[in-house]
């Protein structure tokens, strides 16, 4: 088995969870909060921006100029072509999407989430760290996608089935690209440090879960003091 193949199919158990938690099944069905969107729309455009970043920081370590070129792509589909899936969201919660995301959030699961990505891309040499880190986000996103457009329980009828088909395809290249960097780059590695490999990848896995539900409970920092009383 592929070592891609192998994160993939260790994360199922993980995934399955995070399609059946409330964000998702809301999602599915057309019945999800307006206020859980736009949390989620404000801590999403947070986090694309690092995650725009972090693509930046892995074009030093690729040593193939399609490589490069594919994520100088993708660095430009997170600023242009994720934006219609927001725009679906948007229209669900009937308000103007530049207008949602001036409101600033930084939620403790997406800074969590955040800075797993930027320790990989920083302190491990090998670019495979920084990739285990971001594939779990397209494929998260995919999986999901594909296996609602097969749910009978989906509401076809809710502008939110459109953000499902939206991500049931447009991952698709990423992800496989995802995969063959990952099965080059691991190739000659020791099992233990394909390991720690494949702990990271699930680790983003997790923090994809949270980052769902961090949006479906409007999580905030509890410091103490005022915001305990």
């Amino acid at each position: 088995m592929l070592f891609s193949q192998e994160l993939k199919k260790a994360s199922q158990p993980i995934i399955k969870d995070i399609y059946n938690d409330p964000f998702i099944q809301e999602m599915l069905h057309g019945t999800i909060s307006e206020e859980a969107l736009k949390f989620y729309l404000r801590a999403d455009a947070s986090y694309l921006k690092e995650f725009a970043n972090i693509y930046a920081l892995l074009i030093p370590k690729m040593s193939r100029l399609e490589e490069v070129q594919f994520l100088v792509e993708q660095i430009q589909f997170i600023v242009d072509g994720e934006v219609e899936a927001h725009e679906i969201l948007a229209t669900y919660v009937q308000q103007n999407y530049s207008e949602i995301v001036q409101e600033k959030v930084w939620p403790p699961s997406g800074d969590h989430y955040i800075k797993h990505m930027y320790f990989n891309a920083y302190s491990k040499e090998n670019a495979a760290y920084t990739i285990a880190a971001m594939a779990p986000c397209p494929y998260v996103y995919q999986v999901i996608a594909k296996e609602a457009l097969k749910d009978s329980e989906l509401n076809k009828d809710s502008i939110l089935s459109k953000w499902f088909e939206f991500y049931s395809t447009e991952m698709d290249e990423l992800v496989n690209i995802f995969d063959e960097l990952m099965d080059r780059l691991t190739q000659n590695l020791a099992v233990e440090e394909k390991e720690a490999i494949k702990s990271c990848f699930l680790q983003s896995t997790i923090h994809e879960r949270n980052f769902f539900n961090m949006a479906y409970i409007q999580e905030n920092w509890l410091y103490g003091g005022q915001n305990n009383e």
